[in-house]
């Protein structure tokens, strides 16, 4: 399957380990086959990868007590959901999360928190997990189309998003007073100054 060779690529550029979350120990087909397709594309195109299973209860416990330990997570739509929701909790807040949908050839950037129809309008939001989902894709687009320069923007960004949050500026959603347009603002001004 493409997408395990797209986790497998990208574990490739970090640390080289790939967890694979699943249930085969209920779903034993599904997840089963899940598994091991993915086992085995591992072993046979990349070999310096490693590979480690895990269940999704097991993983939800794991990634609370010891985030710190995983690099690529491979599941399938459900559980990686609420594992990047988990994830972007401990990290201080759904707000910070990026997310980064591909086939290989396509890619697509959403915050991790969808729309937030809630607090539409509001100026409420934390912009962080849509300028970092927007990092990833440039990230992307420069590794299809080798193109550092999209890379340097993506850095720039990253780096002018973080400075903003370690400056004090910060949303709501972090503790702060900032709306979505003076966060971005700040962001936006940040990115001169690293210019």
């Amino acid at each position: 399957m493409k997408e395990f060779h797209e986790a497998f690529k990208l574990a490739m550029s970090r640390r080289k380990k790939v967890t694979i979350v699943h249930k085969a120990n209920v779903i034993k087909l599904a997840f089963g086959l899940f598994r091991d397709i993915c086992y085995e594309t591992g072993k046979k195109y990349y070999p310096e990868v490693e590979v480690e299973d895990v269940l999704i209860d097991a993983m939800a416990a794991r990634l609370v007590r010891r985030a710190g330990d995983f690099d690529v997570i491979v599941t399938e739509n459900l559980f990686g959901d609420i594992l990047s929701d988990l994830a972007g909790e401990l990290a201080g807040s759904l707000g910070l999360s990026p997310s980064l949908n591909t086939n290989g050839k396509q890619a697509m950037a959403q915050a991790a928190h969808g729309s937030a129809p809630d607090i539409a309008g509001q100026d409420l939001a934390n912009p962080t997990s849509m300028l970092l989902s927007a990092v990833m894709l440039l990230q992307w687009l420069s590794a299809h189309h080798r193109d550092p320069r999209l890379n340097e923007i993506a850095k720039k960004m990253e780096d002018a998003c973080l400075g903003t949050i370690a400056d004090g500026t910060v949303t709501h959603d972090l503790g702060g007073s900032a709306s979505t347009t003076a966060f971005t603002d700040a962001v936006i001004n940040k990115i001169y100054q690293l210019s």
